[in-house]
């Protein structure tokens, strides 16, 4: 078909790219003027394959269509129009002229959220399901019929940014490309919009974001995660306006005790813990917000609210100075209405937008060999100076931003004072399990109970496979070379060793090992493992095959081995550390992520494993443990919890009773033994 494209941002590219892909023929791309001098990203994208691109300022003036934009479009007898995120009102004469019409892309399941920000008010508003509609464009505001609808659940922490990039832009792209093949093989649905259930609220505004203290800590959790990054939710202390950012209803074992931060209108004073600041609804039910947005536009931790700016600068050695010189340089690229980039120059105010943050990052790890960076610690830095600071301390591996908090459980065993993580491990975090689900772990050899261990859930489960998908997909993991994967898995290896002992002791007190036995077997071999499999890592490599039989006889088959992404690993009880060293350990060696799933009863280890590769730099996502019920994580759903993965399939055995006794020596009962084999496929 012959397509006119009609809207704008890295979505409107990327449908625009899969269209020509599917055999399309764009005969235009219709998208806004340029901002501060800069194209956007659909019409460079146009431009570079010789397609015509307008940039209509407006296409009509006074509710009156202007004749030369509508002249200008027709001459090009597009069949139908794709409207991709289209800000712009488009007159009916140009939605009506193609035969085929148009269709446009809008982030919610009409008919609820019409009109603008309709992203936003799906987390407002608390929506357990959110989603995208592509529907045929019509007169009115967002209530043409429906071609088609896909849902997602929203996670309880979920902002406007993780959920347009988990689902709305990957399966929006691909939702839009199938709609289109539906109308070019003339099997496109055309379902009327109900009234019922439709809402529509106006556009969030800076202005109209302040929060109303006078409900519940829930509705204050949605209207601040909904505002978040943009155009921020923000309340009153101080003396100035404090936006904020990150927040989470998760605050299981934690205790509000810190320094109080009284907040205009607010049914009691803040408290900035160590964990964050912690707010409280009129239920006085408390939630935790982790960054705060200055008046001045500088972003902190909301745990640093009190604490006094470290105006200490780092004296840059020469290799530094050079890195500084080019991160300025990139600087002047993505800024390019300023003439000169000094220390006090902003990102923001000189005109930077979030797409600009993704470019910059992007740069910046490239001129710093892969360096982990991300998009908040633009937010966090602002100006050139900070930033430069903030780089400097990454690279010298002493940024304090960077150190992750850890709730650990005490026990003084074997002359050893044990500092155990007892929570789920997800995206470089540790984490409470949804509800604040916990079990106990027993210490075998006395039945006592060694300490609480948050309990997976479903929930928890999607937000771990979305970190490693993430991790796999974006990250630094898969950028950084083979040999440098190696080097991060040999530290690793090296920090079990520098624990070898707490390692043993906490395999000898949570899975009943004789100690000797656990340090030389269960933690030793792991430390083997790591190290022969780092050894592994730039040794993966495809190979040539002459073809015989070809003409000229010069041709070749090429193989190239590639990670295959997310692997879910499933352990036993009975060599904890070991069995996740054998299974992990050649998974990262060929560059994959993984979600480990420990054994309900032996967690302990893995949850100290996790902290090493903390220490030993391993990027966040890239390894995700989660103990608890097989039941509950393996279940029906599988590994992947409800959202699934079309990398992975599992295959799990099944031991009956019978088999069990037989496994572990007790007496076997009289009846048959029985295996089954389940096969757990992706959704």
């Amino acid at each position: 078909m012959k397509i006119a494209v009609i809207g704008q941002s890295l979505f409107g590219q990327e449908v625009y790219c899969h269209l020509r892909k599917e055999g399309h023929e764009v005969v235009g791309v219709f998208t806004i003027p340029d901002q501060n001098g800069k194209a956007d990203p659909l019409g460079l994208e146009a431009e570079k394959d010789g397609v015509p691109v307008f940039k209509f300022p407006r296409w009509r003036t006074r509710g009156q269509v202007l004749p030369d934009v509508v002249a200008k479009y027709q001459a090009l007898g597009a069949e139908l129009n794709v409207l991709p995120f289209c800000s712009q009102f488009i007159p009916m004469e140009v939605i009506n002229a193609p035969r085929h019409g148009s269709i446009i892309y809008h982030p919610s399941l009409l008919p609820r959220h019409r009109g603008a920000s309709a992203i936003n008010w799906t987390l407002i508003h608390g929506d357990k399901k959110g989603g995208f509609t592509i529907f045929w464009a019509d007169d009115g505001l967002d209530t043409g019929d429906l071609l088609l609808q896909k849902e997602c659940e929203i996670l309880p922490d979920d902002t406007v940014s993780t959920l347009y990039n988990r689902f709305l832009f990957p399966e929006g792209i691909k939702g839009m490309v199938q709609a289109v093949r539906l109308i070019a093989e003339g099997k496109a649905p055309r379902l009327p919009q109900p009234e019922e259930g439709a809402t529509y609220e106006g556009i969030q505004k800076k202005e109209t974001a302040k929060i109303n203290w006078k409900q519940p800590a829930e509705a204050i959790h949605n209207w601040i995660r909904g505002n978040d990054k943009v155009p921020g939710a923000w309340a009153e202390a101080c003396g100035q306006k404090l936006t904020f950012f990150n927040s989470t209803l998760n605050t299981a074992g934690l205790v509000p005790e810190g320094e109080a931060l009284p907040i205009t209108g607010a049914h009691r004073p803040g408290v900035v813990t160590k964990r964050g600041l912690v707010l409280f609804g009129n239920d006085d039910r408390m939630l935790l917000v982790k960054n705060i947005q200055l008046e001045d536009g500088k972003m902190i931790p909301a745990s640093h609210f009190f604490k006094g700016e470290d105006n200490s600068a780092l004296e840059l050695t020469e290799a530094e100075l050079v890195t500084m010189e080019a991160v300025r340089n990139a600087w002047k690229r993505i800024l390019p209405n300023i003439l000169e980039v000094e220390d006090s120059t902003d990102f923001f105010k000189s005109g930077a937008a979030s797409v600009d943050v993704v470019r910059l990052v992007e740069e910046v790890k490239e001129l710093c060999d892969g360096m982990e960076l991300e998009n908040e610690d633009v937010y966090m830095a602002t100006t050139f100076k900070d930033f430069i600071q903030l780089l400097v301390r990454k690279l010298r591996g002493d940024c304090k931003e960077s150190e992750c908090v850890i709730d650990y459980v005490e026990k003084t065993v074997n002359k050893l004072t044990l500092r155990m993580p007892h929570q789920l491990f997800i995206g470089g975090t540790f984490v409470d399990a949804e509800d604040a689900k916990t079990y106990e772990t027993i210490n075998p050899t006395d039945g006592s109970v060694i300490c609480q261990v948050s309990l997976a859930q479903i929930s928890d489960v999607d937000k771990a496979v979305a970190a490693a998908k993430d991790a796999f997909e974006n990250g630094l993991w898969g950028k950084i070379s083979a040999r440098d994967r190696g080097r991060l898995l040999y530290r690793l290896a090296d920090l079990m060793e520098e624990h070898q002992e707490e390692l043993a002791t906490i395999e000898a007190l949570d899975a009943g090992a004789v100690y000797t036995l656990a340090l030389k077997t269960h933690v030793g071999m792991s430390i083997q493992t790591f190290r022969y499999f780092a050894g592994w890592c730039d040794k993966i490599q495809g190979s040539t095959i002459p073809i015989n039989q070809a003409r000229p006889n010069r041709n070749l088959t090429l193989t190239r081995k590639e990670p295959i992404g997310v692997c879910g690993i499933v352990i036993p009880w009975n060599y904890p550390l070991m069995m996740l060293s054998w299974k992990t350990a050649a998974c990262l060696a060929a560059g994959n992520t993984v979600v480990i799933k420990t054994a309900q009863v032996t967690p302990l280890t893995a949850l100290k494993f996790a902290e090493l590769t903390l220490k030993a730099g391993i990027p966040k996502g890239v390894i995700n443990i989660l103990p608890g019920s097989g039941k509950v994580v393996n279940g029906d759903t599988g590994i992947w919890g409800s959202q699934g993965s079309r990398q992975l399939e599992i295959h799990l055995v099944r031991i009956g009773p019978a088999a069990l006794c037989a496994l572990t020596g007790e007496q076997p009962s009289a009846e048959p033994v029985e295996w089954e084999e389940v096969t757990l496929k992706p959704h």
